[in-house]
C-alpha cells in the first residue's frame, strides 16, 4: 500500500472532521424534540484561543457561502446556554460559542473575581450540542496593553433599570459584544431572555452601528419551581435557593393581575412590598413596553414586560415576564 504524505493526510483528517460535524448536527436536529441520553455525545467542539485561528476558521465558512451563528457567553455552561446553541444551530449550519468572562462589565464591588470558570467543563457539556467551534480568548487577546476605546450605549432601552443600579454593566456589555461581532463575523447572534434589557441593548446596537448581525432572543429556561436558569443560581445558600422562585411568583402574579385590568402603579408597588417582606432587596420592579422598554402606564400604551432584579443574600436574581394582553 503506499504511504500517504502529510498533505493528504492533513486533507483526510479535515474530510473526516467535517463528515462528523456534519452528522452531529443532522443527528442533533433531529432528536431535538426528544431529550438524548448521556451516552449519546456529539464529537467534541475544536477550540481556538486567537483571533487569526478564529478567522482562518470562519474565512472557510464563508467563502463556501455558508452561514454562521454565534452564541457570546461567560461560560459556566447550563442548561439554558445549551438551549441557545441548539437554536442556534437550527438557523444556521455553523455555530459558534465564545467563552469570555468579561471584566469590563464587572464593577469593582462585584463578583468578577468568583464568578465561576469552568472551560473544560464547558467544552464537555457542548460536546451534548451541535456546536462547532469554542472561541475562548484571554484577556490580552480582547483588551490589549493600551486598550481605550469603548461602546457606550445611551438612551432608548438602556434607560433606567440595570442602568440605575450597574452604570458601568452596558458599556461593558456593548463593547465585548461589538468585538465578538467583528472578529467572528456571524450571520445571527442568539442571547437568552432572562438578560431582556440586554437583549434590547444588543439588538438596538447592532442596528444603530449596522453591524449587520441578527440579533435573536431565545425564550429563558425555568427549573420546575419557576426559577430562570443562571449561573449565579450556584451561589444561593440551601435556604435561600428554596426562596428564590418567589421573585418569579411575583412577576407572574403582577402580570395576571395587570392583565386583569389592576392599576399597573398599585400591582408593582405591592410586589415590591411583598418582596421585601420575604426577605428580598429590591433593586427594580417595573414595568416597561416590551419592545421599547420605554416606561408604560397602561396596556393601551402597548405589550407590556415586567422587569424585576432583587438581592437574596449575596446573589442578585433578575427575571423578566410578558404581560399577557387583556382579554376583550
Amino acid at each position: 500500500m503506499p504511504k500517504m504524505n502529510s498533505a493528504t493526510a492533513q486533507g483526510k483528517s479535515k474530510s473526516i472532521h467535517s463528515a462528523k460535524v456534519v452528522a452531529a448536527r443532522a443527528a442533533a436536529l433531529l432528536a431535538s424534540a426528544h431529550r438524548k441520553s448521556p451516552t449519546e455525545l456529539l464529537p467534541m467542539p475544536e477550540r481556538v484561543h486567537g483571533r487569526e485561528e478564529l478567522r482562518a476558521r470562519t474565512a472557510r465558512w464563508r467563502a463556501a457561502g455558508e452561514s454562521i451563528a454565534l452564541v457570546p457567553t461567560m461560560g459556566a455552561l447550563h442548561e439554558g446556554h445549551l438551549a441557545l446553541v441548539r437554536r442556534a444551530a437550527e438557523l444556521a449550519p455553523h455555530v459558534v460559542v465564545s467563552i469570555f468572562v468579561n471584566p469590563t462589565q464587572f464593577a469593582p464591588n462585584e463578583d468578577f473575581g468568583r464568578y465561576p470558570r469552568t472551560l473544560e467543563a464547558d467544552v464537555a457539556a457542548l460536546e451534548a450540542t451541535p456546536a462547532e467551534l469554542v472561541y475562548a480568548p484571554d484577556a490580552e487577546t480582547m483588551y490589549p496593553e493600551g486598550f481605550s476605546t469603548r461602546v457606550v450605549p445611551q438612551g432608548g432601552p438602556a434607560d433606567g433599570l440595570e442602568s440605575i443600579t450597574r452604570p458601568h454593566f452596558f458599556g461593558g456589555v456593548a463593547t465585548i459584544v461589538t468585538k465578538l461581532f467583528n472578529q467572528v463575523q456571524p450571520d445571527i447572534a442568539l442571547f437568552g431572555e432572562k438578560d431582556y434589557q440586554q437583549l434590547r441593548v444588543v439588538e438596538r446596537m447592532a442596528r444603530d452601528l449596522d453591524l449587520g448581525v441578527r440579533v435573536i432572543g431565545v425564550p429563558t429556561l425555568r427549573e420546575s419551581d419557576g426559577l430562570a436558569l443562571s449561573s449565579r443560581n450556584r451561589y444561593l445558600s440551601f435556604s435561600e435557593r428554596h426562596l428564590a422562585p418567589v421573585l418569579h411568583r411575583a412577576l407572574a402574579d403582577a402580570a395576571a393581575e395587570i392583565a386583569g385590568g389592576a392599576p399597573i402603579a398599585a400591582v408593582l408597588a405591592e410586589a415590591r412590598r411583598a418582596l421585601d417582606m420575604s426577605g428580598f432587596t429590591v433593586d427594580y420592579f417595573e414595568a416597561r413596553h416590551a419592545e421599547t422598554l420605554a416606561p408604560i402606564a397602561s396596556p393601551a400604551e402597548g405589550p407590556i414586560r415586567l422587569l424585576a432584579a432583587a438581592k437574596l443574600g449575596s446573589t442578585r436574581l433578575i427575571d423578566n415576564l410578558a404581560v399577557p394582553a387583556p382579554a376583550h
